[in-house]
């Protein structure tokens, strides 16, 4: 349903004796509304209002109710004004809008044209104009039969002896060296102090317990070099100078003194890869070729999976293709806006500073806004399709996807249902289930080749659906084994 302002909302109705309305198309998504009240109208308002003060003010000289109308006028000149054109602006552009059919959002820019007529009200049309923003006009072109690939990432016997491998790593255990002194593969564990050498800093560097894997990846050569050979209860101070292109901005082209106290020297062992070794991931692993099997189904079922989110991706990209149109730069603003917090609570969750003065954030506001504008494309597309098919989800289907949701949430389907009531948000859901459905219908109607797997892109998130551990073909796994 389009937006309208609030008070056009609360406004009365009311029939224009006459009124002029010119709607000029600024661009597909913003339309300009010039308006002219007629005259008789203003009057006919100026009247009303004026009747309605005279009977409720007091005026000195006067009883009260009994003022002449030219005293009120006078003595209330700027109430009975904003008064008079508060009652009829809104109502006239909500008529406008009405009258031209405009799927309006948000609030209409609303200027007067002609200032003159506010001081004579009722002798002269008031002249408006508003500036709205609109929904596109999407006409629906061929959107069945598209052409599209499938691509299965293969699941081969070295990609399971790797998973294998990776399972081993993951039950290695530190056993301290007490022996010799730290070598290559070693994990030493250190308490730093750093002190900034350039550029200078306030705060010194601390952190306890750091473990460095010496040679492993991602150490600097500095850090290997230095700790290589030192014991526990050691301690050595030595310069470290960050590359400018280090993974952290918060270190890059750094340069600090470190103090490292050695409180630990540890060897990994890794365990035998043996059928008493396979048992520990699950009763129901007992030996070594089930657990084999069962990170081969779970990986098929992976790949399958990352199948089916690429094709659907591919699907809402020649779709877009077909269908070139303008987005209410309104909705970019807000939907990339989203896009940016989602970024930073991310950040924040990983340890980094949004407020890292090295982060490109112009940058990255025009990546999420180019990303804000497909997503909306994608949706409204989506919408249009679910139109044309009449496509409506069930109530059946909205339980469920509640149901979903409080499994993903762990809350009682009466905690996110009451949540969803207060937010409005049962009707967003039914919106979403809409668009899959349509995207769906997409995809059976799609002429589906099968190709042999590249790697040509990173595995997308679902095409126009928000990102849902809980979806279908994405649920968690139980058991240690499955969780590779």
């Amino acid at each position: 349903m389009p937006a309208r302002l609030s008070h056009m909302r609360q406004a009365k109705a009311r029939v224009f004796t006459f009124m002029k309305t010119e709607v000029v198309d600024v661009s597909p998504t913003r339309k300009e509304l010039k308006i002219e009240i007629d005259a008789s109208d203003v009057r006919a308002e100026f009247e009303r209002v004026t009747e309605r003060y005279a009977a409720a003010v007091s005026v000195p000289g006067f009883r009260k109710g009994r003022a002449p109308n030219s005293v009120v006028r006078q003595r209330y000149k700027n109430e009975i004004r904003g008064e008079v054109v508060q009652n009829l602006v809104p109502q006239a552009i909500n008529e406008a809008i009405n009258e031209s059919a405009l799927n309006v959002i948000g609030e209409p820019d609303i200027h007067l044209d002609n200032d003159e007529a506010l001081e004579k009200l009722g002798e002269q049309p008031l002249s408006i104009h508003a500036h709205v923003e609109v929904l596109p006009e999407v006409a629906l072109g061929e959107y069945k039969g598209l052409e599209v690939a499938r691509r299965t990432r293969p699941v081969t016997d070295e990609t399971v002896e790797a998973m294998v491998e990776n399972l081993r790593e993951q039950s290695a255990s530190l056993q301290p060296v007490e022996d010799r002194a730290a070598e290559a593969g070693d994990t030493v564990t250190v308490n730093f102090t750093g002190r900034y050498i350039e550029p200078p800093e306030e705060e010194d560097v601390k952190a306890e317990d750091v473990e460095v894997v010496l040679g492993g990846e991602g150490v600097l050569a500095d850090f290997n070099e230095q700790l290589t050979g030192m014991k526990p209860e050691e301690v050595k101070t030595f310069v470290v100078k960050y590359p400018p292109d280090f993974s952290s901005p918060g270190l890059a082209g750094k340069e600090i003194e470190y103090t490292a106290a050695v409180t630990a020297v540890s060897r990994k062992e890794l365990p035998d890869i043996d059928d008493e070794w396979a048992k520990t991931f699950g009763e129901e692993i007992d030996s070594l070729e089930t657990l084999r099997t069962k990170l081969r189904e779970n990986l098929s079922e992976r790949a399958r999976h990352e199948s089916e989110l690429r094709l659907r991706d591919e699907v809402m990209g020649k779709l877009l293709e077909a269908h070139e149109f303008e987005v209410p730069e309104s909705l970019v603003k807000s939907q990339a806006r989203m896009l940016l917090e989602s970024t930073v609570r991310d950040m924040m969750q990983r340890g980094m500073d949004p407020r890292n003065q090295q982060l490109d954030w112009e940058n990255l506001q025009g990546m999420l806004e180019a990303r804000a504008t497909e997503d909306l494309r994608g949706s409204i597309l989506l919408e249009r399709i679910a139109d044309a098919e009449e496509i409506e989800p069930s109530q059946e289907e909205i339980e469920r996807e509640i149901e979903v949701i409080a499994q993903g949430a762990r809350q009682s389907v009466e905690q996110v249902r009451a949540a969803l009531t207060k937010q409005g948000g049962e009707r967003s859901i039914a919106d979403r289930l809409r668009h899959r459905k349509a995207l769906d219908l997409l995809i059976e109607n799609a002429r589906v080749s099968e190709e042999e797997w590249r790697e040509d892109a990173p595995p997308p998130a679902a095409a126009n659906e928000p990102a849902n551990e809980n979806d279908e073909g994405g649920e968690t796994q139980s058991g240690e084994a499955q969780s590779s």
